[in-house]
């Protein structure tokens, strides 16, 4: 039986709605910022929205910074280069703008900023996180550009070592925002493919913390209600990025998949994290191509939940409907079917299955991930393979 003691904690202050962006300046007021940083990646650094929340806080006579040397997948490298950019420019806190690699490494900026020791003495591991000092860390406002990581939510940011090519998860509570701004405006015009990867990734969060075992049913609740919105609105978005209800809805369960997670994630993104490291993928997309099978291969431990799961959504068939349901979405957007088909050779099996089941991740799938099991997961995905799951 599952124990009935647990721990919870849910996420900061949000101003949620199309135009709320124009509340930045006031935003970084209250949060007690008066010389922002604002930090995004170099595409995004390039087009109007960017350049049109630089304006707002220019014009509010906060002299704004900007640093956008982060990759897609953030390395250390992005983090220490914005420290000092931070330190140079004289900077009191942190807009983390953009997606997931935006939100995540202005995050961890504004975390390692008063910090002597190295970012990997801090990684998600029992009490690390307590080898911080707190009063070196900058405040934080967050404002996503996409609908997918949920990280303006989130008390962590992903940053990968490229000594080990290992994804590190780097834990504190005070990496929460202070403010979150989510303005489905900004998301208007996301390419197709983007629109389609960042959703599924809000998909996997709030899906994989739903199956997770452990008792919180706040948790549940919420991830259960993403998963609808994603299922009624993601196609919506996809085929028209100018439908604003369909983006706000996204957004929403972005954040939602990041509240619920807490409970735990899975071995999709144990399998996706490596393979984001090696072969420098799109994290949300890889979630998509792993996710049906890791749903088999959980099918024993997760069955009557999912079936649960799909009376809800109104799905028929219980658990085979739910998992035609989601490979139906998945062809409906382009998600590639196979590993193969993603571009993804065999080649690193072996350490992919290494890594994934010492990923911090691995521990909340509903079914030991054993080597063996990593092992046949990624060559079931790889060749799309459902029976050797079976």
């Amino acid at each position: 039986m599952t124990t009935i003691t647990a721990n919870w904690n849910y996420p900061t202050a949000v101003r949620f709605g199309p135009g709320r962006i124009a509340e930045l300046p006031a935003v970084c007021a209250a949060a007690g910022i008066t010389k922002p940083l604002l930090v995004t990646d170099a595409g995004l650094a390039k087009l109007d929205i960017t350049r049109e929340t630089m304006a707002l806080l220019e014009q509010a006579g906060l002299a704004p910074g900007l640093y956008a040397d982060v990759q897609p997948n953030p390395v250390e490298r992005n983090v220490t280069d914005g420290v000092a950019a931070l330190r140079a420019g004289g900077h009191d806190g942190v807009v983390a703008f953009g997606g997931g690699s935006g939100l995540d490494t202005g995050k961890l900026i504004a975390f390692m900023a008063g910090q002597t020791r190295p970012v990997w003495d801090f990684e998600d591991i029992g009490d690390w996180w307590t080898r911080a000092d707190p009063a070196g860390i900058l405040p934080i406002v967050a404002v996503p550009t996409t609908a997918g990581t949920g990280s303006e939510v989130g008390r962590a940011g992903v940053v990968t070592d490229e000594a080990t090519h290992t994804k590190k998860v780097i834990f504190h509570p005070a990496m929460m925002p202070k403010i979150v701004i989510c303005d489905p405006a900004l998301t208007v015009g996301m390419p197709p493919v983007i629109t389609a990867g960042t959703g599924m990734d809000a998909f996997a969060h709030c899906l994989e913390a739903y199956c997770s075992p452990g008792y919180h049913p706040i948790a549940d609740g919420v991830a259960v209600e993403g998963i609808r919105l994603v299922f009624e609105n993601l196609p919506r978005a996809f085929t028209d990025g100018a439908d604003i209800e369909a983006r706000a809805h996204m957004m929403s369960a972005a954040a939602m998949g990041a509240t619920a997670f807490q409970k735990g994630l899975g071995a999709i993104h144990s399998l996706s994290h490596p393979v984001g490291a090696l072969y420098n993928t799109h994290h949300g997309m890889t979630n998509a191509v792993f996710m049906p099978f890791v749903l088999v291969f959980n099918r024993s431990a997760i069955e009557a939940r999912i079936a649960r799961l799909a009376a809800y959504l109104g799905i028929d068939g219980g658990f085979d409907g739910f998992l035609e349901a989601v490979i139906a979405l998945r062809r409906q957007i382009g998600v590639p079917e196979t590993l193969a088909d993603f571009g993804i050779d065999g080649l690193r099996a072996e350490t992919i299955a290494e890594m994934a089941i010492v990923d911090p991740t691995a521990g909340g799938n509903p079914v030991p991930l054993t080597l063996d099991a990593a092992r046949k997961i990624f060559q079931a995905t790889l060749d799309g393979d459902y029976l050797l799951l079976r």
